[in-house]
């Protein structure tokens, strides 16, 4: 069974079991500082008209580092970053968007491609007036717009960071099977997103709901898992699917020239821990960080890990990426 199915089809999964939280770790699901609930987000929130439809982001932070771009994974929204913007903020403006088609952003006038959602970053960022390099970071489908950006705009990115970036095996998936799955799981996806503020509130349901998305659910604060799950359900679900499996751009990922760090769990249910590899590979500077006992979402599992190893890649002053320090349950 293709690694990227497991969600939408529960076979040959590798969740973990519940009672496996207990030895995740101190840092897993602990929320980071500055904590993101003592943030008015309200204020910090905008939107912009990018080729006539409606797009939705989050403007917030200030300072002399170049501005960071967080860019949201299939089903995601600019929440799935509410435990590392506020850390990133502390010395940089940090945006962060809703995909188009996705939670508060209208669906394109255009079919949605990879390709689309890289030039609606980086219209985005022209459009606030940002015209020196940013920091890029992106997780699982937002890692293959970030990849992308890295490749067809390479004036807009400084440097990249990949959370389990989509792009490799996914590329070799027989398109109909994956989307029959995703249909089913869309269904699935709707009845759950209708009913998540009960949901989430009850460790057990949380567990069954997220088990295959984050290793250990009943570890993540049950508000963050309600916020994270604010884009699912949305209309650009299938679509965007569809982008992914009709897009290969392995054989361009040695035109990426910027660093890049690769982070990711290594009991990723959706996106195996060997495409990790593939990038390293592929991308003539990149280095990677895998994340032990952990699953799709690092940045949201192990925050303050996470938070720390962007920070110290980012703000490296050289050009060529530099190895980071390593923190306990992670390995290089």
């Amino acid at each position: 069974m293709p690694e990227f199915l497991r969600p939408y089809t529960g076979i040959g999964t590798k969740a973990a079991p519940r009672r496996a939280a207990k030895r995740a770790g101190d840092d897993y699901g602990r929320t980071a500082e500055p904590s993101w609930r003592d943030v008015d987000w309200q204020s910090h929130l905008r939107q912009i008209e990018i080729e006539g439809r409606r797009v939705n982001y989050v403007d917030i932070g200030e300072g002399s580092l170049p501005p960071a771009f967080f860019v949201h994974g299939l089903g995601g929204c600019w929440q799935n970053w509410l435990e590392n913007i506020p850390r990133l903020a502390q010395e940089r403006r940090c945006i962060a968007l809703d995909l188009p088609g996705f939670s508060s952003s209208e669906l394109p006038r255009k079919k949605i491609t990879v390709g689309g959602y890289a030039e609606t970053v980086v219209a985005l960022g022209r459009e606030l007036g940002i015209d020196d390099p940013v920091d890029v970071i992106g997780n699982s489908m937002g890692g293959f717009v970030s990849a992308e950006i890295g490749i067809a705009h390479p004036d807009f990115a400084r440097k990249i960071v990949l959370c389990s970036a989509a792009g490799i095996s996914i590329t070799s998936l027989k398109r109909r099977p994956v989307l029959t799955a995703a249909r089913i799981g869309a269904v699935v996806t709707e009845y759950a997103i209708a009913r998540r503020g009960t949901l989430v509130k009850r460790p057990g349901l949380r567990h069954a709901m997220l088990n295959l998305v984050v290793r250990h659910p009943t570890r993540i604060a049950a508000d963050l898992a309600y916020q994270f799950m604010s884009g699912a359900g949305s209309p650009g679900f299938l679509p965007a699917l569809d982008a992914l499996t009709d897009y290969d751009f392995r054989d361009r990922l040695d035109d990426v020239k910027v660093p890049v760090l690769l982070v990711w769990g290594r009991e990723d249910n959706l996106v195996p821990v060997e495409d990790a590899d593939g990038f390293e590979r592929l991308i003539p500077d990149a280095r990677k960080v895998i994340f032990d006992d952990t699953g799709h979402l690092a940045m949201l599992e192990r925050p303050e890990t996470f938070n720390d190893l962007a920070v110290e890649f980012l703000d490296y002053k050289t050009q060529r990426s530099e190895p980071a320090s390593i923190s306990a349950g992670v390995a290089t």
